[in-house]
């Protein structure tokens, strides 16, 4: 009977120590920012990474107040990648990167409708968590003028050719 009882105990110590290391979720939200040298709003195959870029992970209530819950900041690398820790369940909340600041005075101008990325923090979500990552779509700014070979590259795409 001490013997079911001790293996009982151990067994409810093991499960409480499991659920106190589970309480804690960390993620990483991975994304990419860059620089629409074509001025489309999309990224094309003579998009420029940029480096040095900032965003911010917010995440905020989904009862429409604009109490931000969470955030934190970061800068992209050479590549143009950004990898942001995110503490804690977000599953109650609208978490989103959004753009700060270009470091490159000819490609600062945010897109109109997409200058923020959507993202699921939570381990209750369907969401396999495998690796703990959680992807962003890409962001991008755009350049000032668009460069010569822009045509080219969207007559390949086939968007109408560009007025000139």
């Amino acid at each position: 009977m001490a013997k079911a009882i001790a293996l009982i105990v151990s067994a409810l110590c093991i499960l409480a120590i499991a659920d106190f290391a589970h309480a804690h979720e960390q993620y990483h939200v991975q994304g990419q920012i860059y620089c629409d040298t074509c001025r489309v709003q999309f990224a094309t195959r003579i998009a420029e990474p940029i480096e040095g870029a900032a965003v911010r992970l917010e995440c905020r209530k989904r009862d429409g107040s604009e109490n931000v819950t969470y955030s934190v900041e970061g800068v992209t690398d050479a590549e143009g990648l950004y990898h942001l820790p995110v503490e804690g369940e977000h599953e109650d909340e609208i978490c989103e990167v959004i753009l700060v600041k270009s470091p490159r005075e000819d490609c600062s101008e945010q897109m109109d409708e997409f200058n923020r990325a959507r993202v699921v923090c939570s381990s209750n979500s369907g969401i396999d968590n495998a690796g703990q990552v959680r992807y962003a779509n890409a962001l991008g700014f755009m350049i000032k003028e668009a460069l010569p070979g822009c045509k080219q590259v969207l007559d390949e795409l086939g968007f109408f050719p560009l007025h000139e």
